[in-house]
């Protein structure tokens, strides 16, 4: 998956100007995973600055940019390394969160793929900064030739000295260890991923303590996405002013938008935060032909939807807040006229039962009667009470399960309900659901339906 950078809009405007090629600049060039490719691109050059500067005058640097947490939260990615305790005279940990699996997000595994001493570069930096000798990258499991192609990076990173014993002459230690997980959801929530990487079934953590404080292996330990990491070269390479000159005030620099669902172009899309949805239609070629937009997610399924009149919120942090949804890891999901609403919510449902951990009662079993409930109203099945009653499960599991896997199951119900609630009750009047599965793209075999959601 490529940025269009040298593509033209139908207007025949080059959207160089609104898209922002850094991490995927030369995906498109042969070879761009090796090191020989990264170097003739400044590669490694954000770590020699890196360390010239003393690990709190780098933590300071990386905070004054503004870069933010881009896996979900957005929290700020230089206060979470100011909150590891220095002194403490306990090893002190960082843990790349690379288990992708909110549905509709497709932007960590291709950037590993294709720039992963980006990452690689990126973990150093980091790990200098918060004086950690060994740093862990948890992949997600299946995506088998990501995982052959980071530990080649890696030991071409080794070989060059980036990774090691004395690292360009600082002094500085680091053992890099790639660790490949079982494929489960709630592994992408911070305290499940630091148990299953111990060893343990992937379960969040009550906290506090939080994992600044007691994380891996009860160390200190910052958890941060692969993009947040991999940006922080180029920050340091180019510096904060030219990193802030691009996004807005709060939510500066650039990211990785994940575009896909009923488009004529989906892919990655490269560019500043704020960029609207209806701007990276525009230069996508739009909805397939013939059709339109009739819902999509800001951020993965886990994210309240929005419609058509939501194509010009800037999608920053604030404008998607202020909005009603959240950015997310920014997978926007675009859905024409010929999907079902109900279909699509009871697919996304079903998915979060099934990858519940079943650690908390609200979302274990809030999430099964969802599904049941759900799957009624979509046969014809349904009554007009059963509405109240999915609005009042989702109240029952929203902030109130041990992590955010409960909050995203009842997302979409309570989205779906406020915009598209005459579907649902079309559904239950007419005994049935109104669409005709034949027009539709979204889910080709019907009659898995039930199995889960169709990647």
């Amino acid at each position: 998956m490529m940025t269009v950078a040298t593509e033209l809009n139908q207007n025949g405007t080059s959207p160089e100007k609104l898209l922002a090629p850094v991490l995927s600049a030369f995906w498109d060039q042969p070879e761009s995973w090796t090191l020989d490719t990264y170097r003739r691109h400044e590669g490694y050059e954000g770590l020699r600055k890196a360390l010239a500067m003393s690990p709190d005058d780098l933590i300071a640097y990386v905070k004054d940019s503004g870069l933010r947490g881009r896996g979900g939260a957005g929290f700020p990615t230089g206060m979470k390394w100011q909150f590891i305790p220095q002194g403490d005279g306990k090893p002190h940990y960082l843990v790349v969160n690379a288990d992708e699996s909110e549905p509709g997000t497709c932007k960590d595994i291709p950037l590993l793929f294709a720039n992963p001493h980006s990452l690689i570069e990126g973990i150093v930096i980091a790990c200098y900064a918060i004086r950690s000798s060994h740093a862990f990258i948890y992949l997600r499991g299946e995506v088998v030739p990501v995982l052959r192609r980071l530990h080649e990076a890696v030991r071409e990173a080794y070989e060059a000295g980036y990774l090691g014993t004395n690292i360009l002459g600082s002094g500085l230690d680091l053992e890099l260890t790639v660790h490949a997980g079982a494929g489960a959801y709630i592994c992408g929530e911070e305290t499940a991923l630091l148990d299953s990487l111990e060893g343990r079934r992937g379960q969040p953590r009550l906290r506090p303590p939080f994992p600044a404080v007691a994380g891996l292996y009860a160390c200190p330990t910052v958890v941060n996405n692969v993009e947040s990491i991999a940006s922080v070269p180029a920050i340091l390479n180019k510096g904060k002013d030219w990193f802030k000159s691009m996004g807005s005030e709060k939510s500066p620099g650039f990211t990785l938008y994940s575009l896909s669902g009923h488009v004529a172009g989906p892919g990655q899309y490269e560019a500043p935060l704020g960029i609207t949805l209806r701007q990276l239609l525009d230069m996508s070629g739009g909805m397939r032909p013939g059709h339109r937009l009739k819902f999509w997610t800001p951020g993965g399924s886990s994210t309240p939807m929005f419609t058509e009149e939501h194509l010009d919120v800037p999608l920053d942090y604030e404008g998607v807040g202020a909005a009603g949804s959240m950015l997310g890891t920014k997978a926007l999901q675009c859905f024409d006229e010929t999907t079902c609403v109900v279909r699509a919510v009871t697919r996304w449902t079903e998915f979060y039962a099934h990858e519940s951990c079943g650690k908390c009662t609200p979302c274990r079993e809030g999430t099964y009667w969802l599904v049941q409930l759900l799957r009624d109203i979509e046969a014809g099945k349904g009554q007009m009470s059963d509405l109240d009653k999915l609005n009042d499960i989702a109240d029952n599991i929203n902030g109130k399960s041990f992590c955010a896997l409960g909050d995203g199951a009842a997302s979409p119900i309570f989205s779906s309900l406020k915009y598209f609630r005459e579907e649902y009750e079309q559904h239950i009047t007419g005994k049935g659901c109104p669409f005709d599965p034949a027009k539709s793209t979204l889910w080709a075999d019907d009659k898995n339906a039930h199995q889960g959601v169709n990647a």
